[in-house]
């Protein structure tokens, strides 16, 4: 018996098989494109808030590392151990230059009283500008001897030729400062001199 080869299929057997499509258009390249795109950078308010909150966070504790004296956080001026010596020599003693602002304001307060306030013919006025010179001239000449006595004593600690430049300057515009409006901040109590 000779075997038929099979038929081909008819339209009644294509009614049977269900398309399996996906049931939409192809989008386009530019239709992708245009749905991948976003922006580098998340520019939602949630994200700012947390992006400037975080940042607060980190300069408040930037800000109280150089107020306690980290090292990490001083800048490279206030770096290294002979300038922590320094801080710590210049916090610990009483200098005329740290009043010098006061002195100055006092003398713009006494320059307001009445010209004709006289103290043995001379106005009270130019007696305090008087004072405030010398006063400035004081404070100039402790500002030099610190700088003398820094450098001497550090050399003596460190060695000569280990020491840093500028110690001498740094310490006289230490002493200044008005003590709590130095940072770092004082880490040492007035009197106890370093060792």
């Amino acid at each position: 018996m000779a075997i038929s080869p099979a038929s081909p299929p008819t339209n009644d057997d294509a009614a049977d098989r269900t398309s399996a499509g996906k049931g939409r258009a192809t989008p386009t390249r530019a239709e992708q494109e245009a749905a991948r795109r976003r922006p580098l950078v998340a520019n939602t308010k949630e994200a700012k808030a947390a992006a400037r909150a975080e940042l607060n966070e980190r300069r408040a504790r930037a800000q109280a590392g150089l107020a306690a004296g980290e090292e990490k956080f001083l800048p490279a001026r206030d770096r290294g151990p002979q300038r922590r010596w320094v801080r710590d020599y210049v916090d610990a003693g009483w200098h005329p230059a740290e009043f010098v602002m006061g002195v100055m304001v006092l003398v713009i307060l006494v320059s307001l009283l009445p010209a004709n306030l006289a103290i043995g013919g001379f106005a009270v006025a130019g007696w305090a500008y008087l004072v405030m010179m010398a006063y400035l001239v004081l404070a100039i000449g402790g500002m030099i001897f610190l700088a003398v006595r820094v450098k001497r004593k550090v050399s003596a600690k460190f060695g000569a030729e280990r020491m840093e430049r500028g110690l001498g300057w740094y310490a006289a515009m230490r002493s200044l400062q008005m003590r709590f409006m130095r940072l770092p901040k004082a880490q040492v109590k007035r009197g106890q001199y370093p060792a």
